[in-house]
């Protein structure tokens, strides 16, 4: 299974506004396990930069004046990103401007690029966070947090350095335990019929525990609790 983690940087928010992509930063997995192989490319976006996506990236039209345009890489990044599944955070985002580039780039050349759906499968971790982690935060710098993944080398956005900090948490996020023990080994010494792939179950005559149950005003305002956290949370996301 082939997975391309993928990450950009644009000149501003909305393509259907004109605004480009200006990086592009990939990093490869095959079953599950980095290859070394990566694509990285700053873009001239033939535009100029929005003073608050500079903020957030710190790339410069001056430092892009020099770098080839998109019709210029285009090829190269299609055919590292063709057939494989695309992990993105917020893949609406990215794969929005790339669909942007690409219909240009077919208007304006004859190219048969088309959509991205239309070469690759799309892995969206931002929605998988919030299946997962309801209530929470999810940005990346969150998810480092809650999968303990060290970003702090992460001053500014960066394409490249954002998708292999993606692939980490990725991994983390869908990793699971892969190496179960049901009964410790210490405890299973000097038993000769049981051993770490046995499951000890408790004795049917055990005494019954009591189920207490909420009340309705208990229930009641165990709601408003959790109305209020959410409405919390939405204004801090």
């Amino acid at each position: 299974m082939r997975q391309v983690v993928l990450d950009t940087e644009t000149t501003g928010l909305e393509a259907s506004l004109g605004h480009r992509i200006i990086e592009i930063g990939c990093v490869e997995l095959i079953n599950r396990k980095f290859t070394g192989r990566t694509y990285h490319q700053y873009i001239k976006p033939e535009r100029d930069i929005d003073v608050e996506a500079q903020e957030v990236h710190g790339i410069s039209a001056e430092f892009l004046s020099d770098k080839p345009v998109f019709a210029q890489i285009a090829q190269d990044f299609f055919d590292f990103i063709r057939g494989s599944q695309l992990v993105i955070h917020n893949a609406p985002f990215d794969v929005g401007f790339m669909d942007h580039e690409f219909k240009w780039l077919d208007e304006a050349t004859g190219s048969h690029f088309g959509k991205t759906v239309d070469h690759c499968q799309i892995l969206d971790t931002l929605v998988m966070s919030r299946q997962m982690h309801p209530g929470s935060r999810h940005s990346l710098d969150a998810l480092c947090k809650k999968y303990d993944i060290d970003n702090s080398h992460r001053e500014l956005h960066g394409a490249l350095l954002d998708a292999e900090i993606l692939a980490d948490v990725y991994l983390r996020m869908t990793g699971g335990q892969t190496d179960l023990k049901l009964v410790a080994e210490s405890d299973n010494e000097g038993n000769d019929h049981s051993d770490a792939s046995t499951i000890q179950r408790l004795s049917s005559d055990r005494i019954a525990l009591p189920i207490i149950m909420a009340d309705d005003q208990e229930m009641t305002l165990h709601q408003e609790k959790i109305a209020a956290i959410d409405g919390l949370w939405n204004r801090i996301d």
